[in-house]
């Protein structure tokens, strides 16, 4: 592992890479428009919005690798613009420093499909926040084929976990349960559904800054837990905290018309096929190279049901 990294965004994902990246002794910068709050001790702030070219630039002198961890707003007019600008900024600003570039991101970019999503399926521009993930996965993987850059990408389901809020399993659903509320959800409660446990995500992000070139070009999916549906999930948390799991979700058949009113619900509707039929991952590809042993259900389940009971 190179002994010099930044870091860019410092949600979940960004926060808990962070912290595993100190535990091994790596000097590590985190990049964003704000300092956070709770920047661990050992790391540094550098100010950047990543929206600048020569802020990321700058941002990215003197790092020998970068992750981007980087999130906006979940509206598609929000995405459209941003993505594409700040996929190209980080690209010219690898190109120029050399540094190599792991990008969390996220599964969007296959759109509808009925079979395990692989690394290997065709890109889909379906609906528009789908079609904004394809331009910038065409962006750095355009990059990396010319060898103008070493990327990779870490693809990952939905996330839940210890200090991830704004999810399907965030607030709205452990964070109630904690607080010995209905779970509300935003999608069917018995869906059969993949999801990510963000130290898993930190950790696969670490495993391909450890990795050689050869693991650079192309993208890897991260391995879940085996497949569960959100009413079993969250069973488990509420069985950690010996509390009984009560459940109100939205139809999905709902979500046009509700839409019409409220913002949130009009940017899920073209997003109904991750809910619609059963999400599952195939990660064979990073498991047979790295490892293949993410954090089961029930140790994650009870953590993060805790977390909310913790951190209020």
């Amino acid at each position: 592992m190179s002994t010099d990294v930044t870091v860019f965004g410092f949600g979940p994902v960004g926060r808990e890479t962070t912290r595993r990246l100190l535990a091994q002794g790596v000097s590590v910068r985190v990049a964003q428009r704000h300092a956070p709050p709770d920047l661990p001790q050992g790391a540094n702030f550098i100010a950047c919005d990543v929206l600048d070219a020569e802020a990321v630039r700058r941002t990215t002198e003197g790092a020998q690798q970068i992750v981007v961890a980087v999130g906006f707003p979940y509206a598609g007019d929000v995405w459209r613009v941003a993505w594409p600008r700040a996929m190209t900024n980080f690209v010219s600003a690898c190109a120029a420093t050399r540094a190599r570039m792991v990008f969390v991101d996220n599964l969007y970019m296959y759109g509808p499909q009925n079979a395990p999503l692989r690394e290997d399926m065709p890109l889909v521009p379906f609906g528009v926040k789908p079609a904004v993930r394809v331009e910038a996965t065409r962006i750095w993987m355009a990059a990396a084929e010319a060898g103008r850059i070493r990327a990779t990408a870490l693809r990952a389901s939905d996330f839940y976990g210890p200090g991830v809020t704004l999810s399907h399993l965030g607030a709205n659903a452990f964070g109630a349960i904690a607080k010995s509320k209905r779970a509300f959800l935003l999608a069917p409660p018995d869906a059969q559904r993949d999801f990510a446990y963000v130290p898993d995500v930190a950790r696969g992000v670490v495993t391909l800054l450890d990795a050689p070139d050869d693991a650079y070009g192309h993208a890897w999916h991260l391995p879940c837990a085996p497949t569960r549906t959100p009413r079993e999930i969250l069973t488990l948390g509420a069985q950690a905290l010996d509390r009984a799991p009560r459940f109100f979700a939205l139809p999905l058949a709902s979500l046009p018309v509700l839409g019409l009113g409220l913002p949130l619900l009009r940017e899920m509707t073209e997003m109904r096929f991750l809910w619609d039929r059963p999400y599952r991952v195939d990660a064979q590809k990073f498991s047979s190279r790295f490892w293949s042993d993410p954090t089961p259900l029930e140790v994650g389940a009870a953590a993060t049901a805790r977390s909310f009971v913790d951190g209020g």
